[in-house]
């Protein structure tokens, strides 16, 4: 291992003696910062971990001060780097790293890298993948600032007309939000999402976040907009070869939607199937306000097809509805 420790610090100095010497076209700026990147890499197979943050970049790299736009850019890099080297460590100083601010460098050796980090900034594309990677790393810490990392990316591959990759990020910003239960938030980044996939005809994927809205939707109580959703994705499914089979799971959401709602109306494009039959029996048992006959219902469908967590706690509320309804009955006889 200090045969890794001496050869990083040989790279070092090569890149220094390399940034001080005359190059062409800004030739010596690439060969530095390769040089950079095999020290990083010897360092970490020495275990040469920092044990501890220190300064800011304002202080260490005067130039930035007076180029916000660059320091902005180079923070998730610096991040990514730090993380990456210290995710090994002891418990103590990962918390240590849970204070770790967006303007944190670390210590020497690994401090002359980050001259190696202005030439990478060139490139948009390269800084929003660093924005990413600094979410992945954050996801260990603070999701809160994983989820303005990955936004900052996002930023950046719409200004660059990468919309694919937006969307995709817009998508896994959703599964964020919704993994902390914010759940406002989470619809936003999955309508986005939904709205970049679309534009760049990616069908499957723009339904797929578009449904997602639907069940977030309707765990808000918001059951008019995920009816809407669902009964639009079913319609957009039927003449499809490969969606047309999982219209009748589509339109027995949207049912669950309208029972909810109190106000349902089978769609007959499905009728015959268990789904259809299900809905049916479960309206059925609401207009009777019959509770035994409803949860008949359930079980029977339960024991084919199992029935998941969105839609029993959906079905849970229309059958505590059904209850209320009942008990109110029995208070006025």
């Amino acid at each position: 291992m200090a045969d890794q420790n001496a050869k990083g610090e040989e790279f070092v100095q090569k890149a220094e003696k390399k940034l001080s010497g005359w190059g062409i076209f800004g030739s010596k700026y690439d060969d530095a910062a390769d040089l950079y990147e095999k020290a990083c890499n010897c360092f970490k197979l020495a275990k040469n971990w920092p044990d501890r943050f220190f300064s800011n970049v304002d202080n260490e790299c005067p130039y930035l001060k007076d180029h916000p736009k660059l320091k902005e850019q180079m923070v998730p890099i610096l991040i990514n780097l730090t993380i990456d080297l210290v995710e090994t460590l002891t418990l103590d100083t990962e918390k240590e790293l849970q204070m770790f601010s967006a303007t944190s460098l670390i210590m020497p050796p690994l401090t002359n890298i980050r001259k190696k980090l202005l030439f990478v900034l060139e490139s948009k594309h390269e800084a929003a993948s660093s924005y990413v990677d600094a979410a992945n790393c954050y996801k260990k810490i603070s999701i809160q600032d994983a989820t303005q990392s990955l936004d900052q990316a996002v930023n950046i591959f719409l200004e660059i007309g990468r919309l694919n990759m937006a969307a995709r990020y817009c998508k896994e910003l959703g599964e964020l939000y919704e993994q902390e239960q914010h759940l406002e938030k989470a619809i936003e980044y999955f309508e986005r999402a939904a709205d970049l996939f679309q534009s760049e005809e990616v069908t499957t994927s723009a339904n797929q976040c578009n449904q997602k809205v639907a069940q977030l939707a309707a765990q808000l109580e918001q059951y008019p907009k995920a009816i809407e959703i669902y009964e639009a994705n079913a319609k957009h499914s039927i003449n499809n070869n490969l969606l047309k089979y999982s219209v009748k799971g589509i339109l027995l959401n949207a049912g669950i939607c309208q029972l909810c709602k109190g106000d349902i109306e089978i769609d007959p494009t499905f009728s015959g199937t268990r789904e259809y039959k299900l809905l049916s029996a479960l309206a059925d048992s609401m207009d009777e306000g019959d509770v035994e006959k409803f949860t008949e219902a359930l079980h029977e469908y339960d024991s084919m097809t199992r029935l998941d967590t969105w839609k029993t706690t959906l079905l849970l509320r229309v059958k505590n509805t059904i209850k209320a309804k009942e008990e109110e009955e029995d208070d006025l006889t």
